[in-house]
């Protein structure tokens, strides 16, 4: 396999040495955190969550409705 060097600040590199565990190298964590997945994946994974309650999803239309009727803010700079 060719290799290739990089040069990445320290923070950077902590970031990466926290996520790295035990027998991981380095382009491990790299391409878990870069790894793309595809609709079918996305699919099995939905389809492995628990089913929602209605009362959950009528939280959530209640949140989304006032938050249309909330102006937005504007930052003051």
């Amino acid at each position: 396999m060719a290799v290739k060097t990089i040069t990445i600040d320290m923070e950077a590199y902590e970031a990466l040495a926290r996520r790295k565990g035990p027998g991981e190298s380095f382009s491990d964590v790299i391409k878990k955190q870069f790894k793309g997945g595809t609709g079918a994946d996305l699919l099995r994974a939905i389809q492995r969550m628990p089913p929602v309650s209605e009362e959950f999803l009528n939280a959530v239309e209640r949140q989304i409705k006032a938050r249309r009727r909330d102006r937005p803010r504007i930052p003051k700079l």
